[in-house]
């Protein structure tokens, strides 16, 4: 059975939520497809200890603030979650869960959704399905040989399955440091990273972040020189956690190995580290494989755009899947301005054709 919608939004995490509410009130008919059986997006597969980098009242959607969380001045994923949670139901977001969208189509007019539930036809789609689902491995060599325990970021709890063992952390930005510090008192650990860690300075947070990826957007659009954007200030938000072990000379970083033994890790220079375990926060690639029909992605899985509209496809915009899709999209803070430009444009876009 193949039904319609004039939109079709593609995940139900916070870039989805956040182009729902302003489709919503632009009056626009749309449906929210999302592959998981509960609301939250990824955030509710999040370790134990994930905390926001930024106050609740500065990390909120469009429409509605987070509200604080007692005794936390960062919430934790597991108060993100509620808040998500409650942001759809309060705007009656019309979301249908445990559809796994498959494939997105031309198919005249219209583009065709393909799912495990059924087709559908809609006059434009919003792509939202963020990166968490697409975790990245580097190719190191021997890593077929190493005989203990392999995981991503996305796969990694709480430090509790780890006591006592020696684990090794690789990467050095957020998910890295962050998880680097929850192991840091209970394992014998090895953190490993690139380059010497780079952490802001204590005082910033989410909050400058935003602003800083806003203006360098504006900068860009002017024709002005560009600041370097969030990368330029450095790549560790120095989180509570991640400071005390910091001070607390805890969070030494040693430079990236050279190969995977059996029992470990080694380096250039013949120096090894065992390890019955390693975690690799090594990163993601967007979750764009359900957009491969449309034959649009180019270098290193983007696909180009304008603002967040394909420029092949007029018709499909991508939402929340770092600055090429809007600065700071990949943020609840940063998503709700391309939310709202995408949701204007299709809106614009529609009225065109009914015209």
């Amino acid at each position: 059975m193949t039904r319609r919608a004039d939109v079709v939004v593609i995940g139900s995490g916070q870039s989805g939520l956040a182009a729902g509410y302003h489709l919503r009130r632009l009056g626009v008919e749309h449906v929210i497809l999302d592959a998981q059986v509960a609301p939250g997006g990824a955030w509710q597969h999040a370790w134990d200890s994930l905390h926001l980098f930024s106050p609740a009242a500065f990390s909120s959607l469009p429409g509605r603030f987070m509200p604080p969380q007692p005794g936390e001045v960062y919430p934790d994923a597991g108060h993100v979650v509620s808040y998500l949670a409650d942001y759809e139901k309060r705007y009656e977001l019309p979301v249908q869960r445990g559809v796994h969208v498959e494939a997105v189509h031309r198919d005249g007019e219209f583009l065709r959704v393909v799912t495990d539930t059924g087709g559908w036809q809609a006059r434009a789609v919003i792509s939202a399905t963020g990166t968490w689902w697409r975790p990245f491995i580097p190719a190191v060599p021997g890593r077929a040989d190493f005989t203990g325990t392999q995981l991503h970021t996305v796969n990694y709890r709480s430090p509790g399955e780890f006591t006592g063992r020696r684990v090794i952390v690789v990467g050095g930005g957020n998910s890295g440091a962050q998880i680097a510090a929850d192991l840091a008192h209970s394992t014998e650990l090895t953190w490993v990273t690139q380059r010497e860690p780079r952490y802001l300075a204590d005082d910033i947070d989410g909050r400058a972040l935003f602003d800083h990826a806003t203006a360098r957007r504006r900068a860009l659009d002017e024709g002005r020189t560009d600041t370097g954007g969030v990368a330029s200030l450095g790549d560790i938000v120095a989180v509570p956690p991640v400071r005390e072990a910091r001070d607390a000379g805890l969070l030494k970083a040693q430079p990236m190995f050279t190969r995977l033994t059996p029992g470990g890790v080694e380096w250039a220079d013949g120096n090894r580290a065992e390890a019955d375990a390693i975690i690799w926060c090594t990163g993601f690639r967007p979750a764009l494989s359900h957009l491969a029909p449309l034959g649009l992605r180019v270098t290193r899985g983007h696909i180009p755009t304008e603002g967040t509209r394909a420029v092949g496809e007029p018709r499909l915009h991508l939402l929340g899947y770092g600055d090429w899709t809007g600065p700071a999209s990949a943020t609840l803070i940063g998503v709700g301005r391309p939310a709202r430009d995408a949701a204007r444009e299709i809106a614009a876009l529609l009225a065109a054709a009914s015209a």
